[in-house]
């Protein structure tokens, strides 16, 4: 698929939007990267792009929480250990969005589900099993555990991914239908 102008000028607004208001003031894991790598996989047929688009979202708000962090505004690093893992994480739930092609209401919300349950159950698993459980010990309750700590964060999620879907998918269907009218008119 080639990319007309306008649609390359929606998405690299799409990212840049995403990318600040992941470093705003907001409650932790309410974030949009999970529901643009979904519509970004549902929407976007050329998959290089659609697997970019989560990714370069990423990696801008991670320079933005950098640059505030060596500025000493936040004691968020924009750049830490495990991070490609996390990358590769979220980019891989671009996915999940393959299979939203018909974009119904009933596949959007179990995408966001399944996006953000994924996101949960492979990240968690991935800091108890790199030791990074919080002293939480090396087995299957320590694991359990790990997962319980991270409840608080996967509610969030799913919230956010609901909430940006609504927002992305919601959107793009009414651009498509501002386009519809607007040929009838002509």
């Amino acid at each position: 698929m080639k990319l007309n102008r306008n649609i390359l000028t929606s998405f690299i607004l799409l990212i840049v939007i995403a990318s600040i208001y992941r470093v705003l003031p907001r409650p932790m894991g309410f974030a949009p990267q999970i529901a643009m790598a979904l519509f970004a996989g549902s929407v976007i047929r050329d998959r290089k792009y659609a697997f970019a688009i989560p990714l370069l979202s990423m990696f801008l708000s991670d320079l933005f929480y950098h640059a505030l962090y060596s500025a000493g505004l936040t004691p968020i690093q924009g750049f830490y250990s495990g991070q490609l893992t996390n990358y590769i994480l979220l980019t891989s739930l671009t996915l999940i969005g393959f299979f939203i092609r018909e974009r119904r209401m009933s596949a959007i919300i179990l995408g966001s589900f399944a996006g953000a349950t994924v996101y949960f159950l492979i990240s968690n698993f991935l800091v108890w099993i790199g030791g990074g459980g919080y002293g939480r010990p090396m087995t299957p309750q320590g694991l359990m555990m790990c997962y319980a700590d991270g409840l608080p964060f996967y509610q969030t999620s799913i919230f956010a991914t609901l909430f940006f879907s609504a927002v992305l998918f919601g959107g793009y269907y009414l651009a498509g239908k501002a386009r519809v009218l607007e040929a009838e008119v002509r």
